[in-house]
């Protein structure tokens, strides 16, 4: 299907320029699409982005109170007509304060012929599929070929997606073990998923008894403004693969600069972060993009010795290809509704 017949089909559906579909969190997660086709939209994502296939610029913010931030992401994926932006805010102390999300925001999904919205949807579900997804495909790529131990750092909804999908890039896994500073969020984690996994799920005590434990350990935790290392570098052994959702706010700076490979999702991305200030002591030397990796352009794991860091702080360029695919079906299926324009 070409853009044109895309338009066409579309427009069976929609008016566009009068008409735009609203989807609410709710109706997200009503439209059927499998964890398979999340995470190959992802690395398709991943890959556009590495081999200059999509346009996205680096992620804006603004940051109006203290480790909270607001990021503005758009991108445009031209083989798959996926253009819009994603509006989205991470307020860490909203549970305790309103008791609301930590995480909220909307997506706008536009004709990258017209520029006309087409749809205007929640982006919390979005996020919330394609985050661990990205960490998923950094697993497939550079974590050890029989990897036995898998660590998740945080216990909310960022680190339940990681451990309910881990085990299909790491099928060998005899044991997830999981560490919260909120400890209810760990046993309702294990209560809910671990009749739905093979790997036992272990509650660990402490950052030193999950850093030791495991060799591949992802965290999903606040971003904080600069670092502050809850882990010590002499917990982190060679062999291990860490991903990062949350930068280096865990970490100290020792482990990252003595990777044997450090990778990002995005340069560009990273380097304006170090203008924000979240890289206070400045980024080790980096290997190469995550997409580079998944396209073959840069080897993944060569050696079980390598140290390997990498750090996905996330991009729309993701999103815009899970939300595609999430509006097709909204159409077809008739979820949502027609708001004018």
């Amino acid at each position: 299907m070409n853009s044109l017949e895309y338009r066409a089909w579309i427009s069976r559906h929609l008016e566009i320029s009068k008409d735009v579909l609203y989807l609410t969190q709710d109706e997200c997660r009503k439209i059927p699409i499998t964890h398979e086709e999340i995470l190959d939209k992802t690395e398709k994502a991943l890959i556009a982005y590495s081999t200059k296939k999509a346009e996205m610029p680096a992620k804006i913010g603004i940051h109006p109170l203290k480790d909270t931030f607001f990021h503005a992401m758009p991108a445009y994926i031209p083989e798959e007509f996926a253009c819009g932006i994603k509006w989205g805010s991470c307020y860490p102390e909203n549970r305790e304060r309103f008791g609301y999300s930590q995480a909220n925001g909307l997506i706008i999904f536009n004709d990258h012929e017209s520029g006309c919205p087409l749809c205007i949807m929640d982006c919390i579900y979005v996020t919330e599929m394609r985050t661990p997804a990205v960490s998923y495909v950094a697993a497939k790529y550079l974590a050890g070929r029989n990897t036995k131990t898998f660590g998740m750092i945080g216990s909310g909804v960022q680190g339940r997606q990681h451990v309910t999908n881990i085990s299909k890039v790491l099928p060998q896994l005899e044991s997830i073990y999981i560490y919260d500073t909120y400890e209810p969020a760990m046993d309702k984690l294990i209560s809910d998923l671990q009749p739905g996994i093979r790997a036992k799920i272990i509650k660990a005590r402490s950052y030193e008894e999950i850093a030791k434990s495991t060799e591949v350990l992802a965290s999903a935790t606040i971003i904080t403004g600069k670092p502050e290392p809850k882990i010590k570098d002499a917990w982190i052994q060679k062999g291990q693969t860490l991903l990062l959702c949350d930068c280096h706010s865990l970490y100290e700076d020792a482990t990252m600069k003595r990777a044997d490979k450090y990778l990002l999702d995005s340069i560009e991305q990273h380097n304006l972060l170090i203008g924000y200030g979240y890289y206070p002591y400045g980024l080790p030397v980096v290997y190469g993009e995550m997409g580079e990796v998944a396209a073959g352009i840069k080897k993944g794991r060569e050696s079980a010795e390598e140290l390997i860091v990498c750090n996905n702080v996330g991009m729309a360029v993701e999103d815009m290809m899970v939300v595609r695919v999430l509006f097709d079906r909204a159409l077809e299926l008739g979820i949502g509704r027609k708001l004018p324009l």
